[in-house]
């Protein structure tokens, strides 16, 4: 059982030997394919520039050629952007060069953090007072519906500095309203604020629903990053929450940053909105534009008049394609979920024959500051498009209006999710290969000498003894690194690299306790057999005790940490697992396999 188990974990870990390849990564973006005809096309292109291609791959749509070092890397990546056009995301990238025999049969090395890789890291924060106010909007909007469903009479309803100011004719329509919106909405506080004849109603948003708000925004905002991130292509990223409002997006391999700034701080969405057909061109012109009612500017030229209720969002689209109308006309097909089928069919089905306007929304950040530090943010909004509704829609339906480009960035970033809330990149910092590369060696270093200096004092002091704990000492590091490799999510980082040092004091500690405990039995008159069999009986409980602690500490580390904390504690624990094993397990075996069942007067201990 010993031998099968160490065997699993140094199969796994041997891909780890062969190191990696520099490579360029060739992605499609722009409605453009990766096909065997752009995989030819970029081998004759570097064959031709003197590039010797090592291995050229092409799996799931994205194409992965490997060069022989990093000059020619860069080389091949500017021939292959310069050929391909901007149709194409061209990256540089460092690919596992793990035979395909042992790719087959599951075999992987250790992904690598950002700081052993190196790539971008961007520190990125969410601008919660947009996403308030988004639902502040949407409230507004399920008021009017509430109240008029109802037949309760309102004079108007406007978001002001105070709240949600709700006006009335008179104070019976006022407590109807009151007592109504209570039922309907838990999450609004409301309070009369009348004065003389001005009859309002204030409702504002609970602490709790504020809180709400907020930690859903974060959420999804990584969702739709993490979308964004697998759009690319990019091996092995990590996008994840620090604090309330920030997130750290860590693209290792990416070193294009302005590339990658342009995919993550894209901001598009798109909302759909009811023309106003009650204005004209002399409403726009003179100001006399109904409370429920918007000006907006046309991408084409021009104004025009939508309804500030919004039928729906981005929020509900499953899929988007760019593609072609019958006139060979760029077209975004949309797929909605069944949520946003059902609210889309009802609200088509009763406005058939009215026009109805795509609003495109997007965030820039103007170079600016806020009172609080944030980042100050410009909203541009555009009309793309004005269509009458000829039938009742359901799931499916597209967006035209667009030229070639503009279809191809549209569809894939509403596929990868429309951000909830803008967000912008507050801190962005660059790790090159070559520092990840010193990393990585500094590391092995300090566990090559801190295993050395371990081996050697096994050896000298415990003897016979000492070599089967060198035995299991190095089997042990053999099954982390194969249980590294084994675990889909595990990122070595630098600070990895230190727990699994720390693991090798650790595993080599189990062993001491169980000798020393066997010296004391010997010393006490016991026989070989007894004081074997005493000595790991007696310092297991210890031993476990000692790990187990360890053990729940490292766990709690791996539950509030982030990043470098975590990787120091995904090693930890692996390594106290393992050394468990090989410390007690391991050791016996050989010792029973050696010792056991025979009469030996004197041990090598």
């Amino acid at each position: 059982m010993v031998m099968f188990i160490i065997a699993i974990g140094a199969f796994y870990a041997i891909p780890n030997l062969f190191g990696e390849d520099h490579a360029v990564q060739v992605v499609a973006t722009r409605g453009a394919e990766v096909s065997v005809s752009t995989q030819t096309q970029v081998n004759e292109l570097l064959s031709t520039k003197g590039i010797e291609v090592k291995r050229s791959e092409l799996e799931n749509g994205q194409l992965l050629v490997r060069v022989a070092n990093a000059d020619q890397q860069l080389l091949a990546k500017e021939a292959i952007a310069d050929s391909l056009g901007d149709k194409y995301v061209v990256a540089l990238n460092l690919a596992p060069a793990t035979p395909k025999w042992l790719e087959s049969l599951g075999g992987s090395p250790m992904k690598l953090g950002l700081d052993l890789r190196g790539g971008v890291h961007f520190l990125m924060e969410v601008d919660m007072s947009e996403a308030i106010r988004k639902m502040t909007e949407a409230k507004i909007a399920d008021f009017r519906t509430d109240l008029r469903s109802e037949k309760i009479r309102y004079a108007g309803i406007r978001n002001s500095a105070k709240g949600i100011e709700i006006k009335f004719r008179d104070a019976d329509s006022l407590a109807k309203a009151e007592r109504f919106l209570k039922t309907r909405s838990n999450d609004m506080v409301f309070s009369d604020i009348s004065s003389n004849d001005n009859y309002l109603l204030l409702a504002n948003m609970s602490e709790t629903y504020l809180k709400q708000i907020k930690e859903e925004a974060l959420q999804q905002n990584i969702t739709t990053l993490r979308n964004r991130v697998n759009e690319l292509g990019v091996a092995e990223p990590v996008v994840q929450r620090q604090g309330a409002e920030r997130i750290i997006v860590e693209l290792p391999g990416v070193q294009d940053t302005a590339r990658a700034k342009d995919i993550l701080g894209a901001t598009a969405s798109i909302e759909f909105h009811m023309v106003d057909e009650k204005a004209d061109a002399a409403a726009i012109a003179s100001g006399r534009i109904s409370a429920g009612s918007q000006v907006y500017n046309r991408r084409q030229g021009g104004q025009v008049v939508l309804q500030k209720a919004v039928m729906l969002t981005g929020d509900h689209i499953q899929g988007a394609q760019p593609s072609f109308d019958e006139y060979s006309r760029p077209q975004v097909s949309i797929n909605l979920d069944a949520k946003g089928g059902t609210i889309f069919s009802n609200v088509t089905k009763d406005n058939i024959g009215k026009p109805m306007a795509t609003l495109f929304i997007e965030y820039k950040d103007n170079g600016e500051k806020n009172p609080d530090g944030s980042v100050k943010m410009d909203k541009i909004e555009e009309v793309i498009s004005v269509a009458t509704i000829q039938a009742r829609l359901g799931r499916n339906f597209v967006i035209t209006g667009l030229d070639h480009a503009e279809a191809q960035n549209l569809a894939l970033l509403l596929r990868a999710g429309a951000l909830i809330a803008p967000v912008s990149i507050v801190e962005e910092r660059t790790i090159g290969p070559s520092l990840g590369a010193e990393n990585i060696e500094n590391g092995v270093q300090a566990m090559v000498w801190g295993m050395a200096v371990v081996l050697i004092f096994m050896l000298v002091y415990y003897r016979g003894f000492g070599l089967i704990a060198n035995l299991a000492l190095t089997a042990n590091l053999v099954m982390v690194v194969g249980v590294m490799s084994m675990i889909p999510g595990a990122v070595l980082t630098l600070p990895g690299i230190a727990g699994m040092v720390l693991t090798v004091g650790m595993a080599v500690d189990g062993n001491v306790l169980i000798y020393e405990r066997i010296r004391e039995e010997l010393r006490a008159g016991r026989s070989v057999q007894q004081a074997i069999h005493e000595g790991y009986g007696n310092a297991f409980s210890t031993i476990a005790d000692a790990n187990i602690t360890t053990f729940m500490t490292a766990l709690i580390l791996f539950a509030v940490g982030t990043g470098a904390v975590k990787g120091f504690a995904v090693t930890l624990m692996i390594g106290i697992a393992t050394s468990m094993f090989t410390a007690i397990v391991g050791t016996r075996s050989i010792v029973n396999a050696i010792w056991g069942g025979k009469r030996v007067k004197k041990l090598s201990i």
